[in-house]
């Protein structure tokens, strides 16, 4: 592999017709195609490296065109100069002057870093032949420093404390590796509670969720509150209603429900505003869906404000609900600021937003160091399959603990992935093996000229009228 080098790259604007369904709708986002921003590194060899961003249609194209440009700074440079220091990549990947001047280290620039460093990520793990969790649970404590990007977050964990941490699990990673993929990694699913369903389709999807083993479902809020409390309620008589229960998941772990609000079936709901409210209307808003007693408000506000996150759950504190955040934190120095004002409960990182896997950890150190849970935002197209690796990263060699980690699970486009995610009969996910998965997000090419705008086959069809098939 010595003398492999990055040859060429393609990107590729691929758009799921998931508006048609009303999947995705939430408050702030009433239209959403779920859509890729994909890009393949080719390589000297057969190698090659598949990497994407998520975008929710319009503006895909935009993504696109920034990825042509981040990805043109690795063609000609060999694989193994980049694996080397994963740090010094990410480093390299953001230090474009002309490039990080229309955005440093956030928008869009960093969301085609992030296709870019994620291709380059896959990369590795199938060079060595392993799916991407496996090759970073196999780091040395030395070299998993390495990887990770420390600029502008050592005021909250230096390299040095980074290591001892990291020493301090090392002993006992085998165990942890060994327990998730027996039992599987805990999940939660939003896709009972989109804006745009039905009471039926809820009821329907919901009760259908419990016979598949998930105990955490999320709701989506912020339009009325008269109607979320009415459809949060609906959700909260099936789940709390022992007759819908599996007999074999009736008696849950408490230390997985611990200061989660359960239910008295061991059941959990969250809800999400997806960033409608100012900070005095959000507090006012969660007040009066204070009956449906969530785990926590999800985004309550704009995503950058780390002080408004931190007046928010100051006041609803008194009221049993947390606060979490993070789907749109632009990079680990958001998560820093969050953290250190005391702003979150819980810590929800992107595959995407974030700049790739090496942001991602700097982002899973300061968690475990100030001692928030980290419960991922997945969904979409492709996030799933992405972020199990990483929460899989944080279980066995960052903060060792799943007790109150759970992993957004959306039923929405696995079919399009080579190896697809999925979930066991205990609502975990299923561990990912194989020495082809890489970072799991290889798409089908089939997939991919179908749904390619506006050239692809399902695209050309829509605008001559037709309705061709959503799969």
């Amino acid at each position: 592999m010595s003398d492999v080098t990055i040859t060429s790259f393609s990107v590729h604007d691929v758009r799921y017709p998931t508006n048609v369904t009303g999947d995705g709708t939430d408050a702030m986002n009433k239209e959403c195609d779920y859509s890729a921003a994909y890009v393949v590194l080719e390589t000297s060899s057969d190698l090659k490296g598949q990497g994407m961003t998520f975008t929710i249609g319009r503006g895909n194209d935009i993504v696109c065109y920034a990825i042509n440009h981040v990805a043109n700074m690795v063609v000609g440079k060999k694989i193994e100069d980049f694996f080397a220091d994963m740090g010094k990549t990410y480093d390299y990947l953001v230090s474009d002057p002309q490039l990080r001047w229309t955005g440093s280290e956030k928008g869009v620039i960093h969301l085609a870093t992030a296709a870019v460093a994620n291709a380059i990520w896959d990369l590795y793990a199938k060079a060595r032949g392993k799916p991407l969790w496996k090759l970073i649970c196999d780091f040395s404590p030395e070299e998993f420093v390495k990887s990770v990007c420390f600029r502008y977050i050592t005021d909250a964990i230096t390299p040095e404390e980074a290591l001892a941490m990291l020493k301090e699990k090392e002993s006992s990673k085998k165990a942890r590796e060994e327990e998730v993929i027996k039992r599987g990694y805990p999940a939660y699913t939003t896709s009972v509670g989109w804006l745009g369903y039905s009471d039926e389709k809820i009821a329907r999807l919901t009760k259908e969720s419990l016979q598949q083993g998930f105990n955490h479902f999320k709701l989506k809020v912020g339009a009325d509150w008269e109607d979320d409390l009415r459809r949060g309620m609906l959700i909260r008589s099936i789940i709390d209603n022992p007759e819908n229960i599996r007999d074999d998941r009736k008696n849950v772990d408490p230390k997985t429900i611990e200061g989660k609000n359960a239910g008295p079936t061991g059941c959990v709901l969250m809800v999400d505003a997806n960033q409608v409210w100012d900070v005095s209307q959000a507090v006012e808003y969660m007040q009066k869906l204070k009956p449906l007693k969530p785990w926590f408000i999800e985004e309550p506000t704009a995503p950058d404000d780390a002080l408004g996150h931190a007046s928010i759950r100051k006041q609803l504190k008194p009221h049993g609900i947390g606060v979490a955040t993070g789907e749109h934190a632009h990079n680990r120095m958001t998560f820093k600021q969050l953290l250190q004002a005391e702003a979150i409960d819980v810590c929800q990182i992107d595959s995407c937003r974030l700049g790739g896997v090496s942001e991602v950890l700097a982002v899973l150190l300061m968690s475990a160091k100030f001692g928030i849970p980290v419960c991922p935002h997945a969904g979409g197209v492709g996030l799933c399959e992405y972020v199990i690796h990483l929460s899989l990263i944080d279980y066995i060699c960052v903060s060792g603990n799943m007790d109150r980690n759970v992993l957004e699970f959306v039923d929405h486009l696995h079919e399009n992935f080579l190896y697809p995610v999925s979930i066991n009969s205990e609502g975990r996910y299923n561990v990912p093996q194989g020495e082809k998965v890489g970072y799991s997000i290889e798409m089908y090419q089939k997939s991919i000229e179908k749904f390619t705008y506006p050239s692809g086959s399902y695209w050309v069809a829509i605008a001559n009228g037709e309705h061709p098939d959503t799969h």
